[in-house]
């Protein structure tokens, strides 16, 4: 399964958002600290959730964060987050 897709998933089972897009951006990141060939390891998540309502924005992340803890430990280098309630 492509990287997005397990985050994706991860998100979605976690947070039950109303809107989820994820998006493989490692193309922008070619040479660049932590790009592997083949990319999946830059991506830009947009996210909305009723869940965040009354979190602030490091509340937010660090809640994603602690759901893709395994992916960030191992293959993921950034995820660049957009969240909103």
């Amino acid at each position: 399964m492509p990287m997005a897709d397990t985050i994706a998933a991860k998100l979605k089972s976690g947070l039950n958002p109303s809107f989820i897009e994820v998006k493989d951006v490692s193309h922008h990141h070619a040479g660049h600290a932590g790009w592997r060939e083949g990319g999946e390891t830059h991506f830009h998540v947009t996210l909305t959730a009723a869940i965040f309502e009354g979190k602030s924005r490091l509340q937010r992340h660090r809640m994603v964060n602690e759901l893709l803890a395994q992916e960030l430990a191992s293959s993921v280098h950034a995820l660049e987050l957009h969240l909103s309630a």
